[in-house]
């Protein structure tokens, strides 16, 4: 069952992160700026972020089984229809419904990994979030090659067959499910929403989802135009960034896991000194040339992966369990709403050459991650 939830896992998000790489033959297939490649961007992640809270709702409702397969039915669906876009407009909306079943999944399987693993739940999310960085490690540099060789459309459309074989693997793995009788959103009243909003207000729930704000906003704008900067500020071609950009995330496939371990072990504070490893290495990027140089540099910006695995959590087990799934799913909604406006504003800064500089902001919103997250509370179940 955890094979199947992070097979899963690794498809949506390896299949999401294709755009990135591709960003290039869609620049110059549909004529796009560096602006309007960043809020093609932004759509995705809007739309990624608006899939969580249904996502959260349906989980608690209809099980863990369904919402899931539903997820990739839906996103299956609408790359298809990308693949046979041609035109702007349609590319700008189907990208939208891709990211809006890709949000589906997320906060469904924070809540199947929840029930299988209570007692090792960050070493269990730790390996589970391995499986996105190794899609992320393959499916790019696999759609970028591709992409040269028989063209941009094929470069998504090869995703497609695995979507649905995903599918039926987690619709015969995972238990039929009924609504637990300890949700307390089966009848969402006005008692349910005071008890929610008091839930989300408190403390160390406020500061972990600025921290997940500040590192998703940084994690975006990077990861949406690593490939493109690297082709135009640095002169390397598609397939060379391609497979820096796969293997940036080979590197954080590791990093999850260590991060999962560090927080049962420790507490979540000493994760983020995993994350303090970033901060330099962010600021290296903007004057390396040196091929060699920036294969040790998307090693080492893995690191910054180190605040997801904890911080994630960290706010799942802050919230009680009769709200884990609703209250996550607003949660996420509203980290990844807010940090889906950071591609549109690098890509905007990129278009009056600013790369560079928008670099060292985001080594310098990295650095007050670290900062913040000494202030964090130690977690209790």
């Amino acid at each position: 069952m955890l094979l199947a939830i992070a097979a899963g896992w690794g498809l949506t998000i390896g299949a999401r992160t294709i755009y990135p790489a591709l960003l290039p033959h869609l620049r110059a297939s549909y004529g796009l700026s560096l602006t309007s490649a960043g809020a093609l961007l932004t759509i995705l992640f809007v739309t990624y972020a608006l899939g969580q809270l249904p996502g959260g709702i349906l989980a608690d409702r209809i099980g863990e089984r369904k919402t899931l397969t539903l997820s990739l039915g839906i996103s299956s669906v609408a790359l298809l229809f990308v693949v046979l876009s041609r035109s702007s407009l349609v590319l700008f909306v189907l990208t939208g419904a891709f990211g809006f079943g890709v949000g589906l999944y997320a906060i469904a399987r924070f809540t199947a990994i929840a029930t299988l693993y209570p007692d090792r739940f960050g070493t269990a999310i730790g390996v589970t979030n391995a499986a996105p960085e190794i899609g992320q490690a393959v499916l790019p540099p696999v759609a970028g090659v591709v992409a040269v060789a028989v063209g941009w459309q094929v470069g998504f459309g090869f995703a497609i067959p695995v979507f649905l074989i995903i599918a039926v693997v987690l619709w015969t793995s995972l238990p039929a499910h009924t609504p637990s009788e300890r949700s307390t959103v089966d009848t969402f009243s006005s008692e349910t929403l005071q008890f929610l909003l008091s839930e989300l207000r408190k403390p160390p729930v406020v500061l972990a989802t600025i921290l997940m704000v500040l590192g998703i906003s940084v994690w975006q704008a990077f990861t949406g135009f690593y490939p493109t900067y690297l082709i135009e500020e640095k002169g390397l071609s598609s397939a060379v960034a391609s497979a820096l950009f796969g293997l940036y995330f080979g590197a954080t496939a590791l990093v999850h896991p260590l991060s999962g371990a560090i927080y049962d072990r420790l507490d979540i504070r000493f994760t983020y000194a995993i994350v303090a490893i970033s901060v330099p290495v962010l600021v290296a990027l903007t004057v390396v040339e040196n091929v060699w140089l920036l294969v040790v540099i998307s090693i080492l910006l893995g690191s910054f992966l180190g605040f997801e695995t904890s911080t994630e959590s960290y706010l799942v087990r802050a919230l009680p369990s009769s709200i884990e799934g609703t209250g996550f799913g607003i949660l996420r909604t509203t980290v990844f709403a807010t940090g889906a406006t950071s591609p549109i504003v690098f890509g905007a800064a990129a278009d009056r050459h600013l790369f560079d500089e928008m670099f060292l902001v985001l080594a310098a919103i990295t650095f007050v991650m670290v900062v913040l997250a000494t202030r964090l509370p130690v977690a209790t179940d």
